[in-house]
């Protein structure tokens, strides 16, 4: 027989060998959430959210190892976090190999809140946000519940740890019992409140909730979203096996445990997908194996299979309810990392206490006892961890803004925040810059191995040719421009056409002899029209810059048809975090629909819109809304929408240079003076009527000048 020392030596081996090869497949992970929300996420954002997967695990494991582990594992302060272990080093191999086990579990509460602020938060901002997560709130919630943890594997400690009955090495939630065996709340959970709290800050991507939107919002990917979901589940078996710390009869029933209650978690995301949408949903079918691997990471070591089952098929219910609960409160979470890490993995830590066998567990409590403290865990981990993150990120949001603007948003991440551009890109503004100057000697960008590439080759052969046949040039020429102008149009509103004629919509700027900050602007879709009137408070070369900012916004807000109201808040919230010199904009912004015949406008501290009626009669809208960039909001529900159909009336907005104008007396006309001008000048052409309203007025001045801007929009028939 063997020595029972060399027996020691050759199990010791053999759990660290385990215990490190679970690590690689916890690594693994990261590749999965990268292409899952890489998927989940729209084109033009896919690079940014690839690099903040690589980026955060790389920052993650900095962090821990000069700070983040010390605070988990160090020597405790009553309980609270630790005070030792910084800049972790040792030259013992066990301690190496646990280090870079949780080394990737940090990596892995990092990465959940990369899904969920995508496609809006700036870069920067979610290093930061990193930092944050894995070297302050992660660490000492840690602490709390699994401290504990490095001493019971390790008794060699005397080279990391002084422990005598002095020195408490505990955290506090362990001392009371709480057990999460690997992470369901203190991995899971976490990074699930921070992102809830990152995704209340950042406000929900522009247009994903504007009725214009709906289903339009889908992923780049939904197969490469799919592969993550099986990546995520072949690394789940590390995460949950390694955990163990050992290779001993346990962790074949830790493995089939995670391995079922993904399975069923799985079945069902597609039993409810088939049941809300008569199909199988790929979002809820990424959503079910995922929740049910959360909820089932608590206690897989201590549960039977059934049981396994049955928390798996719980928790997948669960994130599906929170998923729709999150939309209806319009709270944008890209990849449902809130559904699935925080809800799921609050009802698989409290699983825990309901369904585990006490006996694994060894606390030494009952049944009930048990429960409660698993509910003192959750509740104490999530409000701190949600109170510390929103108030640090509101904090910091205030000085150093987390999300990008709404240009950058609309442009996309990967173009506004990498310069990533991409050949398609690239193809589409050659194929445009030639359509307008005609010029054969342009060239594409060619690349035989993209889609985008291939045409680019294909299109360069024949400019080539044409450019080389002088005779068959002019032949051509027509021809190609008309494909070129068709293959830009590929990108939906790549060029919106501004034909105005097929819209009943009017509008005429008069400009004063000073630079000023008046405007008007119409943007056109298939069955809607947007429609804009504004004016900036204040005069000269500073209003004229504010003006451009507000026209700016309006043709990029407008292009993703959101509701005028949301339009409104953001168009708000950016000129606010302008340096305006104390200027804002007052202004009416809104859509008509052709079809319907319905117009639905929002007015931000505007003068009144007029309505005139079949009938000849006039109606003032008035509207209590604040300006736009005087004050930062944080709900949209402050610029409230009016809407109406139109049925034969009339719908007028005009700046102060018609209302503040000059009658015989030299006396302002004010509102009612505009109305009766309007209606003095009525006529069947609303063109012909806006000009003789100017022509009225430019006359009534002496100067034939005027003081003000003089704006002035028509929308209907």
């Amino acid at each position: 027989m063997m020595p029972q020392e060399a027996i020691d030596i050759l199990m010791s081996n053999i759990d660290s060998l385990w215990v490190i090869n679970c690590a690689i497949l916890v690594f693994i992970m990261q590749a999965g959430f990268m292409c899952m929300e890489t998927g989940l996420s729209r084109h033009k954002n896919s690079i940014n959210v690839a690099l903040k997967n690589a980026s955060d695990f790389g920052l993650s494991v900095v962090i821990f190892w000069i700070f983040g582990f010390g605070l988990m594992f160090g020597t405790s302060y009553n309980g609270f976090f630790g005070t030792d272990l910084f800049f972790f080093k040792t030259d013992k191999a066990e301690y190496m190999t646990y280090f870079v086990f949780q080394a990737m579990f940090v990596a892995t509460a990092a990465t959940i809140i990369s899904g969920a602020v995508a496609e809006r938060m700036k870069f920067n901002g979610y290093l930061i946000m990193t930092v944050l997560a894995t070297g302050i709130i992660y660490p000492i919630v840690g602490h709390w519940a699994w401290s504990s943890s490095y001493l019971s594997k390790y008794d060699t400690v005397n080279q990391l740890l002084t422990v005598t009955g002095e020195v408490k090495a505990t955290g506090w939630l362990s001392d009371l019992g709480f057990v999460d065996f690997a992470g369901s709340t203190i991995v899971h959970s976490v990074g699930g409140w921070i992102a809830l709290a990152a995704v209340i800050i950042l406000g929900p991507r522009i247009g994903k909730y504007s009725e214009a939107n709906k289903g339009k919002f889908t992923g780049s990917s939904f197969p490469l979203a799919v592969l993550g979901t099986l990546i995520l589940w072949f690394g789940w078996f590390g995460f949950n096996g390694g955990s163990n710390g050992t290779m001993d009869e346990t962790v074949p029933l830790i493995l089939i445990n995670t391995f079922l209650a993904a399975a069923f978690g799985l079945l069902t995301g597609l039993s409810i997908s088939y049941y809300k949408f008569k199909k199988p949903d790929p979002f809820y079918i990424i959503l079910g194996p995922l929740a049910g691997l959360v909820a089932i990471t608590a206690g897989c070591n201590s549960m039977t299979s059934v049981t396994s089952i049955f928390v798996g098929i719980v928790g997948a219910i669960i994130a599906v309810t929170v998923n729709e609960i999150l939309n209806k409160f319009e709270i944008d979470d890209v990849v449902g990392a809130v559904p699935v890490h925080l809800a799921a993995g609050i009802w698989g830590t409290l699983a825990v206490g309901f369904f585990s066998d006490l006996s694994i567990l060894d606390t030494g409590l009952d049944r009930i006892s048990q429960i409660k403290i698993q509910f003192i865990g959750v509740i104490s981990i999530g409000a701190f961890t949600f109170i510390s993150s929103f108030v640090i990120l509101n904090f910091i949001n205030k000085f150093y803004p987390l999300r990008v603007s709404p240009a950058q948003e609309e442009l996309g991440l990967n173009i506004a925040e990498h310069n990533a551009v991409s050949i398609e890109h690239d193809l589409i503004s050659v194929l445009d810059k030639q359509s307008i100057s005609g010029d054969l000697k342009i060239r594409g960008p060619q690349d035989p191995f993209t889609a985008g590439g291939v045409i680019g080759l294909y299109y360069n052969k024949l400019m080539s040719k044409l450019e080389t046949s002088e005779d068959e040039k002019n032949k051509w020429r027509d021809r190609i421009s008309k494909e070129v102008k068709l293959a830009v149009k590929v990108q939906e509103n790549f060029l919106p056409k501004r034909n105005l004629k097929n819209y009943p919509v009017h509008g005429i700027n008069i400009a004063a002899r000073e630079v000023s900050g008046d405007f008007f602007s119409f943007y056109p879709h298939n069955d809607s029209i947007y429609f804009a009137i504004a004016d900036v408070a204040g005069k000269g070369i500073h209003a004229g810059m504010v003006m451009a900012k507000a026209s700016t916004l309006f043709e990029v807000l407008s292009q993703s048809k959101l509701d005028p109201d949301e339009m409104v808040f953001h168009m708000n919230n950016d000129l606010n975090n302008t340096k305006t010199a104390g200027m804002f904009v007052t202004s009416i912004i809104g859509e008509y629909n052709l079809i319907t015949d319905e117009i639905r406008w929002v007015n931000a501290g505007h003068q009144p819109a007029v309505i005139r009626k079949n009938n000849g009669e006039y109606d003032q809208i008035e509207s209590s809304a604040p300006p736009l960039g005087v004050i930062r909001q944080k709900d949209k529900g402050v610029y409230n929408i009016h809407k109406m159909k139109l049925n034969g009336s009339r719908f007028y907005a005009f700046t102060d240079g018609l209302s503040e104008s000059l009658n015989d007396k030299g006396e302002e006309i004010g509102i009612d003076g505009s109305i009766d001008i309007i209606e003095q000048n009525y006529s069947k052409e609303t063109t012909k009527q806006l000009d003789n309203i100017t022509k009225s007025v430019i006359n009534v001045s002496k100067s034939q000048k005027l003081t003000d801007d003089l704006t002035l929009i028509c929308i209907g028939k």
